[in-house]
């Protein structure tokens, strides 16, 4: 299972309506394996979908996503005010940087 981020922004940051992730979910098609849906402010890009989907590989969630928000956006009038900006996994950035410090700090010490 894939967390993919979609992000949105509107024209006069409109908030998006309440029944949104209801909106989301009724436009999935069963191939594309949505499992949960969650939508949150990130407070510095705008607005955030994230999306559960199963898939085989990285690419195809990703793939299943951008054409879902963007069915969900194109179907419905209240959501068409909205745009697509971005849409993929975010990588977990904390846990690589502690790998990263983790190795540094074995390769220093096999220095001494």
């Amino acid at each position: 299972m894939y967390l993919v981020h979609a992000r949105l922004e509107s024209n006069g940051h409109a908030k998006l309506p309440a029944n949104t992730l209801s909106l989301v979910t009724r436009s999935a098609r069963p191939d594309e394996h949505l499992q949960h849906a969650v939508m949150h402010s990130d407070g510095v890009t705008g607005l955030v979908l994230g999306l559960f989907l199963l898939a085989p590989t990285l690419a195809e969630a990703e793939h299943a996503a951008v054409a879902l928000c963007q069915r969900a956006l194109d179907e419905n009038a209240v959501l068409q005010r909205f745009r697509l900006v971005s849409c993929g996994v975010a990588m977990p950035t904390s846990y690589y940087e502690l790998m990263l410090q983790s190795t540094t700090a074995e390769y220093q010490q096999d220095e001494q």
